[in-house]
């Protein structure tokens, strides 16, 4: 709609998860820094949290996309507290087979998966999304998989990404055998207010566009209002871009960003701070 009149080429702001439009703030940076090493040292147990919309999908998927043809992955995403039996979810996201098969035979399958993927010097790494819908049974059954070993080489790596509920999880004193195992961990939090401007200047560097967009007072407000959410700020952000468009002004300033809290907080499903 309005990425031409603003040279770009593409929408800067969208909430789908892309790693191409990834801002490695220094938070970021860190997390990413410790999921690198937890793969190269075969930590058991990695877990990353952070609040909802802070970029932890995004995150993984900048991983994937640099991971070599050394490491097996396997994601499981839609977890939910329902989920019956989370070894056939991990068996189908490995592409192995589970329809019809015992506890057993599931386990026994899953073990000889690791062991050839170990025989083809390959590592394998489970990523679990949304980890913190897990029950403590789930986990546990984790953490059995985990014991899985060849002498001193871990043949499974798994990786929990999950809101801060996950680290509150994790503490229950059920757990904590679990929790003895979590080599890496690291919470990722939302943007300080200085952080925004310069996230919001990089997605619209990715998107085509090296001219300043939104004013610096602009950009400050949209870090008060959002929080320092990423998520929320891309909303913001193209909103305002929405409105300014439709004005026909060469830049976002702080009166459009104040017209766009206004009319949400009276009109919108969601009000913005």
């Amino acid at each position: 709609m309005y990425e031409a009149f603003y040279g770009l080429k593409e929408k800067p702001f969208s909430i789908q998860p892309d790693p191409d439009f990834l801002y490695m703030s220094k938070r970021h940076s860190m997390a990413y820094a410790m999921l690198e090493y937890s793969i190269r040292n075969q930590a058991g147990f990695s877990v990353i949290s952070g609040e909802i919309g802070c970029g932890k999908t995004t995150l993984i998927r900048h991983l994937l996309n640099n991971l070599g043809d050394d490491v097996t992955i396997g994601l499981v995403y839609n977890t939910h507290k329902d989920i019956a039996n989370l070894l056939e979810w991990i068996m189908l996201a490995f592409g192995q087979p589970y329809e019809g098969m015992s506890q057993v035979a599931l386990y026994d399958q899953f073990q000889r998966f690791l062991i050839s993927q170990y025989a083809a010097w390959k590592r394998v790494v489970l990523i679990v999304d949304e980890a913190q819908n897990l029950t403590p049974n789930s986990l546990e059954s984790l953490r059995m998989l985990s014991n899985i070993n060849a002498d001193k080489d871990q043949l499974l790596q798994i990786i929990l990404v999950g809101q801060p509920q996950l680290k509150d999880l994790l503490r229950l004193p059920s757990l904590q055998q679990f929790a003895q195992r979590v080599s890496v961990h690291f919470f990722i939090p939302p943007f300080e207010i200085q952080d925004v401007e310069a996230y919001i200047s990089h997605r619209l560097r990715v998107a085509g566009r090296e001219e300043a967009l939104f004013t610096p007072a602009a950009c400050k407000r949209i870090g008060e209002a959002s929080r320092g959410i990423p998520r929320s700020i891309n909303i913001l952000c193209d909103m305002a871009l929405v409105y300014a468009f439709s004005q026909g002004a060469p830049q976002v300033d702080i009166d459009v960003v104040e017209e766009v809290i206004r009319d949400q907080s009276e009109f919108g499903v969601l009000a913005i701070g």
